[in-house]
């Protein structure tokens, strides 16, 4: 009996491993680009435009058209939401479910992200569609095209956690250190 009940376990594990062989979601960067390839398939960040929140509180509608309410875990003691709320900006969110409900691990406004920025030894421009573009001739290894992968920001080949997002500031983290560079005009 045991054997038996062994075998169907096993059976049905396989099964499912099968089924899901090939269900992991396309990123957007793909989508926009038409192209795909092994690192943006396994992107885990879910992408949209925010058309409603409040405090904490996140209502998205993702790119595949599903409407979406991300909370803000009450025990976080970080700031989950970089860049602000606005009504009609894009947002890359990383989020889990617990309990019936969705929650952010952190979510990055894309909008608030796109512009200018400077600090010492780069000034560079983050546009939309995933393409940077650097003003300064002197810098070494500009960067030129970004994006979001499972909740980091990619520009060009260096990865970083963004720390901070404000109006008027960012701040980003990779193991060489942080660095942070202001809005420019």
């Amino acid at each position: 009996m045991r054997k038996t009940f062994y075998f169907i376990m096993s059976l049905l594990i396989l099964a499912v491993a099968i089924s899901c062989k090939d269900s992991k979601p396309k990123s957007v960067m793909s989508q926009i680009n038409g192209t795909e390839d092994s690192v943006s398939t396994n992107d885990s960040t879910i992408y949209g435009t925010m058309v409603d929140g409040g405090m904490n509180s996140i209502i998205l509608l993702t790119d595949n058209g599903d409407t979406v309410e991300y909370l803000v875990n009450p025990d976080d003691t970080l700031e989950v939401v970089k860049g602000g709320k606005i009504n009609g900006d894009r947002f890359a969110i990383i989020g889990y479910k617990e309990y019936g409900d969705y929650f952010m691990r952190s979510a990055i406004n894309l909008t608030s992200l796109l512009g200018n920025w400077t600090s010492l030894d780069r000034n560079f421009e983050i546009k939309e569609g995933g393409t940077v573009s650097s003003t300064l001739q002197s810098e070494k290894n500009p960067w030129t095209v970004w994006k979001v992968w499972n909740g980091k920001l990619i520009l060009s080949k260096d990865t970083f956690t963004v720390e901070n997002l404000g109006a008027d500031s960012l701040a980003l983290e990779n193991k060489a250190g942080i660095f942070v560079f202001t809005r420019g005009k």
